[in-house]
């Protein structure tokens, strides 16, 4: 039977299947990719296979330019040193890599995100007394502060996107300047360690990227969605003006790569 041609049309495929699809459309051949456990495996795998056969992928517990044949179930897996160039440790992947600026895009995730691409991933409320405690930074800030390039992936919730984070784990375009405390551009602080910040934020509604001011914007609307329904779920004034469109559905021939080639035992895929 000829596989399928074109875009999957509504009820083919599901959110997770687009949130994987949107984040893999975001590597560029060539680049060398931190990423981390879940969605971001399926991202970079899918886009190995489909758009950037020549991408690199860094796992966080040290493998480097592996070639699982079956899909990790972590970073720790060991699946993940298959025909790897270095499978070392944290100490090669953080300080051999990705402090020397080898890092063109990196995926992580967060529980709240501002108007201005700052994560947290920590604590809500009072740091010394908050009502919740999260796992903490997981290596966020280092990632996010030396990759050229970050894309977070996270659920659109109004009390995830917040005027301002409870905290700062990762930073993002405009960030505190101790002792003041006052928000400046991030390249400020960082002088000549500023290889550049966070690129999009991919949820369950859209994809968002930022100005040239370092603010959030909507670039783009999942299918089912409309600009005024992910403007509700912000809690601050989002800038819809400069939505380009719908966000692309996944083609068919995505889908049988994620679920035959790089999922078929389903680990992350529902």
């Amino acid at each position: 039977m000829a596989a399928r041609e074109g875009y999957a049309q509504a009820g083919e495929y599901k959110s997770i299947d687009l949130l994987a699809v949107a984040a893999a459309r975001e590597v560029t051949d060539g680049d060398v990719v931190f990423a981390g456990t879940g969605l971001p495996m399926l991202a970079i795998m899918l886009a190995q296979q489909k758009s950037a056969p020549n991408a690199v992928c860094i796992y966080e517990a040290g493998s480097i330019d592996g070639k699982p044949i079956d899909l990790p179930t972590s970073v720790g897996d060991a699946r993940c040193a298959t025909n790897a160039t270095v499978a070392a440790g944290l100490t090669e992947a953080f300080y051999g890599q990705l402090h020397s600026g080898s890092v063109d895009l990196a995926f992580l995730g967060g529980a709240e995100v501002d108007k201005y691409g700052n994560v947290n991933t920590t604590v809500v409320g009072d740091y010394a007394n908050p009502s919740k405690r999260f796992t903490g930074s997981g290596g966020n800030p280092d990632i996010n502060s030396l990759a050229r390039r970050t894309v977070f992936i996270m659920v659109q919730e109004k009390r995830r996107f917040k005027e301002n984070v409870d905290y700062i784990t990762s930073p993002g375009w405009w960030v505190k300047k101790w002792p003041e405390g006052k928000l400046v551009p991030k390249k400020e602080v960082y002088g000549k360690y500023f290889f550049g910040g966070v690129d999009a934020i991919i949820t369950d509604m859209g994809v968002f990227r930022f100005d040239e001011d370092g603010i959030m914007y909507l670039d783009t609307v999942h299918p089912g969605f409309t600009a005024e329904q992910v403007k509700d779920n912000c809690g601050f004034e989002l800038n819809i003006s400069r939505v380009s469109g719908e966000t692309l559905p996944p083609t068919y021939e995505e889908l049988d790569l994620l679920y035959k080639v790089v999922d078929p035992e389903g680990i992350f895929l529902p």
